[in-house]
């Protein structure tokens, strides 16, 4: 099998510019769009930085390797990258049952023999996790006889090999020529082995619908391998009741009158048992989960229940909250937050929390999720002037479906484009798609997802002038048949095809 690759020099260097009661929605009369070439054929997201040119080069699977450069610091015992090589060359040659080992045939003159791996830094971080300042850089240069790849950190080296695959193409002849929720409101997946009884009580079943620490470890290694991040999100007080079903008096008993109803509302704030518990439950996530940081949640918080006990309006009256129960809610967070800083673990927590006036850690990160566009640019404005770092999401939920290519209004989002300072702006790391899971399960959950999912990782990734909704289109319409191609079920752009499925005929 033959692959052509075009002559080229990209460089990547990574900028800043990384639910229910959600309004937003800001695509505009939708432009009826036709799928063409573009210039920077199927790459996605687009680098910071490309040149192309249009000398094109063969790759064979007899000759064509995938290789630690000399000068690497990571070598054949980085398990990373020797996973991710193979991983890559079977991409491009289209799980073609080659040996990866296969020699013996020599390059021509219009062959790459070679894609050499050069990780530049002492520590390549080959056996570490991704976190929020890894140096995800890397800059790629196709030319003979050899092809280079330079990154700082292995996690460079991994976005880098995505993009030299996507930079792989076909010619007419057949020559190839490079947050998601499972919960919400719903049952407690994971086993604990503090708290064994919140999955055996609180899954809907504790064998077959539970994520075992094996699971999880196993997850974890799987993103890694990715360079990916796994960031767990534990949401209190609301969005608790599964929990309540395994510990007992951890959640708020609701009373109709003078009697109690028989239900639970968010978790109890007044106890000293509560405390207990979480101090135990999140020692044990902090082992489980690698990442820096832990999400706390704290959203949508219905006082109701709250409101109903007789406990509760005691505990009110002596603290002097009145009947302002979102100084309850601080209460409760603010304890919270001193048990988490007590793991090492940093923490993100929803913007109704810094609404409210809880007093943050200045490591804090805020996520920006409420309100149609101007709502969310002023939060935005009002997080940023304060110094706390932010996360946007308020555009992007994925699990909002409308008909059309909604994805154009999730590319022109920019989570930048607020009144505010330059420095302002640097305290914005990103964004996070969401796809919340109240009607989604494995059916639907990888076509709901990809490619409209895409076109949020290009606007946090890609430069800031990138912005040409046509070019997009031609790209992602191609980037979402390479999806298809690698089995990834990602639902069409618009009405089309894709050329592969037309093979042999």
């Amino acid at each position: 099998m033959l692959t052509c690759l075009k002559f080229v020099v990209l460089l990547l260097l990574l900028s800043s510019r990384s639910c229910d009661g959600l309004q937003f929605n800001d695509i505009d009369e939708e432009v009826e769009l036709v799928a063409q070439s573009s210039r920077y054929g199927s790459l996605w997201p687009l680098p910071q930085k490309v040149q192309l040119s249009d000398v094109s080069f063969k790759l064979t699977t007899s000759s064509f390797r995938i290789v630690d450069a000399k000068e690497s610091s990571a070598g054949p015992s980085c398990s990373l990258l020797q996973n991710a090589y193979r991983r890559y060359y079977d991409y491009i040659f289209e799980n073609a049952k080659k040996s990866w080992q296969a020699k013996g045939k020599r390059t021509g003159p219009s062959e790459l023999g070679e894609l050499q791996v050069w990780i530049t830094s002492a520590d390549s971080e080959c056996d570490g996790y991704p976190s929020v300042t890894s140096d995800e850089s890397y800059e790629l240069t196709v030319n003979q006889p050899f092809a280079v790849l330079k990154a700082p950190k292995v996690w460079g080296a991994l976005h880098g090999l995505e993009t030299f695959s996507q930079l792989v193409y076909k010619d007419e002849f057949g020559t190839v020529s490079i947050l998601l929720d499972s919960s919400l409101v719903l049952p407690f997946f994971l086993f604990f082995r503090t708290f064994p009884q919140l999955s055996q009580k609180g899954a809907y079943h504790p064998y077959t619908h539970v994520y075992t620490p094996a699971d999880v470890k196993m997850v974890i290694e799987f993103a890694r391998l990715r360079g990916i991040r796994v960031v767990p999100e534990y949401d209190t007080p609301g969005h608790t009741q599964s929990w309540g079903k395994g510990q007992a008096d951890l959640l708020t008993p609701c009373y109709a009158g003078s009697k109690p109803s028989g239900a639970f509302g968010p978790v109890n704030p007044i106890l000293n048992t509560t405390y207990d518990f979480m101090t135990q439950f999140f020692k044990e996530i902090s082992t489980v989960f690698p990442d820096a940081y832990i999400h706390l949640g704290g959203d949508e918080v219905d006082f109701t229940c709250w409101k109903s006990n007789p406990d509760i309006q005691k505990f009110m009256e002596q603290q002097g909250f009145g009947q302002d129960y979102s100084k309850l809610e601080s209460f409760y967070i603010q304890k919270l937050l001193n048990i988490v800083s007590t793991t090492n673990k940093g923490y993100m927590i929803w913007q109704e929390v810094f609404d409210n006036g809880v007093k943050l850690k200045p490591d804090t990160v805020i996520h920006v999720w409420k309100g149609n566009a101007q709502q969310y640019k002023n939060e935005m404005a009002n997080v940023t002037s304060s110094g706390y770092q932010t996360l946007l999401s308020t555009p992007w939920y994925l699990n909002r479906i409308s008909y059309g290519q909604d994805w154009q209004g999730f590319y022109k989002a920019d989570p930048q484009d607020f009144k505010g300072t330059e420095e302002q702006k640097k305290l914005v790391i990103g964004g996070e798609a969401c796809l919340w899971g109240e009607y989604v399960d494995a059916t639907n959950l990888t076509p709901r997802l990809w490619p409209r999912a895409s076109a949020v990782a290009e606007r946090l990734w890609s430069a800031k002038d990138v912005t040409d909704i046509s070019d997009a289109f031609n790209r992602l319409s191609a980037h979402r048949c390479r999806m298809v191609e690698r089995d990834i079920p990602a639902e069409p752009l618009f009405s089309s095809y894709c050329p592969h499925e037309y093979k042999g005929v």
